[in-house]
């Protein structure tokens, strides 16, 4: 045998052993015995039972179960919802106690496993499902949020979940994913029950709300990366700064608007729109003042950011003069015309931290194809931002924002005509009828 064969040959049989090793670990890791949950009240009165459904449920609001397990207008909890991924499209899993289709076979135990540990009835739980998060969940809130579960009206609903395209619909590659990026830590029994604001609210934000989901940076494989809470973009939306960095995050934000924002919808700086506005309504509204002033104190409490603002654009651009007068005609009207907006309903543009973020991708997002305003219990009527993409053209759409995001205090890099068309493009905006025409 020649001196390359034996090298390759080598190389072969260390890469089946590797192999080997890594099958032997997943079949390990799937099937290894996870402590049992501290159960206290394992046999609870009928009385107690009924406070346990009831945290139960409010644990289910905090965690925002029903956004991802919900397809809108159908069975809440039956599955079939299409979570869009940079690796292609999954659908959320039917979680009511159905016993062919739900997980009406489970117990305790494996709703624990898939909660807080990632696996699930067919192996490993993809990262969308973010049991990163839960895993900081108490025995105590995944306990009530498990009795609450049962009494949801069983569905027969057959889901499809994984139609990944290969190799990611190889559930089994996610021990290594895990083995990366996923770090069991002990769980929050303690930190559940603080009194400390600062603390429960770091149990609120970093388990149960799981915000680092959206909000934090991603690398190529999906996981946290960076600055924690400093801002990304997912499906087409730019999740925002939520660190006290005063030009992109939440530093101009007293707690009082904090909590106003995730309890209403809307504060004198935003109105959530997109997934934010799914959130406020599924989630953040049900929210006692208490667990959100706490969220707030935790916000703060973060290190900042280091997103820096750039120099802004001179006003006698040319960009900058075709965006004024875009301003003046078509935008005035709500925002008025230095950008204040109207209290508690349009957004004010001044200092607006999304206005200066990083990625435009959000403002895009409204402008193109307009928003709903939040339907929650404390603004039952908010506003809405009505469409543009059959109004303006790319250019017309760049310059606005640019001037937008140059004017008023605000500085943040000029958004280009391709941008706009690639973001046209990919979210099925309409052509402008003056594009058309001509």
């Amino acid at each position: 045998m020649t001196k390359p064969m034996r090298w390759i040959t080598t190389l072969l049989l260390l890469g089946v052993v590797a192999l080997a090793v890594f099958v032997a670990a997943v079949l390990y890791d799937l099937n290894r015995s996870i402590a049992p949950i501290d159960q206290a009240d394992a046999d609870p009165s009928a009385e107690a039972l009924e406070e346990k459904i009831a945290r139960g449920e409010y644990i289910a609001h905090v965690s925002d179960c029903v956004a991802c397990h919900t397809v809108p207008g159908e069975a809440p909890f039956a599955g079939g919802y299409g979570l869009e991924t940079p690796f292609g499209e999954l659908f959320a899993s039917n979680i009511t106690p159905d016993d062919e289709t739900g997980i009406g076979g489970w117990e305790l135990a494996d709703f624990d496993r898939a909660l807080r540990h990632g696996q699930g009835s067919n192996g490993y739980l993809y990262p969308a499902m973010p049991y990163t998060a839960y895993a900081r969940l108490s025995d105590q809130d995944v306990s009530d949020l498990w009795a609450y579960m049962q009494t949801i009206e069983p569905v027969e609903h057959e889901v499809n979940e994984n139609q990944f395209p290969f190799p990611y619909n190889q559930r089994w590659l996610l021990a290594g994913w895990n083995l990366l990026f996923f770090h069991e830590e002990a769980t929050a029994n303690e930190l559940a029950q603080s009194q400390d604001p600062v603390e429960r609210g770091r149990y609120l934000v970093e388990g149960a709300g799981h915000c680092s989901a959206c909000h934090s940076p991603k690398n190529a494989l999906g996981a946290n990366s960076g600055e924690p809470l400093s801002g990304a973009t997912l499906q087409g939306w730019h999740a925002p700064d939520l660190t006290p960095n005063a030009h992109t995050g939440l530093g101009k934000w007293s707690s009082e608007q904090v909590v106003d924002y995730l309890k209403s919808g809307t504060n004198e700086f935003a109105v959530a729109a997109g997934p934010m506005r799914e959130a406020v309504e599924n989630s953040t509204q049900y929210m006692t003042d208490e667990d959100l002033s706490a969220i707030a104190a935790y916000l703060q409490s973060v290190p900042e950011s280091s997103h820096t603002a750039p120099q802004p654009l001179d006003a006698g651009e040319a960009a900058m003069r075709q965006g004024a007068s875009i301003y003046a005609t078509q935008c005035s009207a709500c925002h008025v015309s230095h950008g204040e907006g109207v209290r508690q309903m349009i957004p004010s543009l001044v200092g607006n931290s999304q206005v200066n973020a990083p990625d435009p991708a959000s403002l895009l997002q409204v402008v193109l194809k307009g928003a709903e305003g939040p339907d929650t219990y404390a603004n039952p009527t908010g506003a809405g931002m009505p469409a543009f993409d059959w109004k303006l053209s790319d250019e017309e759409v760049a310059n606005v924002l640019t001037y937008v995001r140059n004017s008023w205090g605000n500085a943040a890099e000029p958004v280009t005509a391709a941008e706009v068309a690639t973001e046209r493009d990919a979210r099925g905006a309409r052509s402008a009828l003056k594009a058309s025409r001509e």
